[in-house]
């Protein structure tokens, strides 16, 4: 009987999975099975910590905001500020507020005084 060659959709398979995990340590970037399993622990990692990334953006940006807005020139409380800030119709989200807030403070001052009146 002659000898078969096998094909290399297995092995481009397996080589695909090594560069995936080529900056892995130890075994999990050698061994074809172990391979597996921390890419699929990566994957779910990242794809958690993406939706937990959001979270921490929006209170890093909300924080930006009390911090200035609770100074002495704005007399306001954050919920009270948006609350006024939807009814005026100045749709604008935390990610800019907050980066307006950091950068020049005299036009947040000026936003809210124009909520005041």
């Amino acid at each position: 009987m002659t000898r078969i060659r096998r094909g290399y959709i297995a092995r481009r398979r397996r080589t695909k999975m090594r560069l995936f995990a080529s900056s892995f340590r130890g075994v999990h970037s050698r061994l074809s099975r172990t391979i597996t399993q921390q890419k699929i622990r990566a994957l779910v990692s990242a794809h958690r910590d993406s939706d937990r990334q959001k979270r921490d953006f929006r209170r890093l940006w909300i924080t930006r905001i009390n911090a200035v807005i609770g100074g002495n020139r704005v007399y306001y409380i954050y919920s009270r500020l948006l609350k006024n800030l939807y009814k005026a119709q100045l749709v604008l989200n935390r990610k800019i507020l907050a980066q307006i807030a950091i950068s020049n403070r005299n036009c947040l001052y000026m936003i809210s005084n124009e909520i005041i009146k």
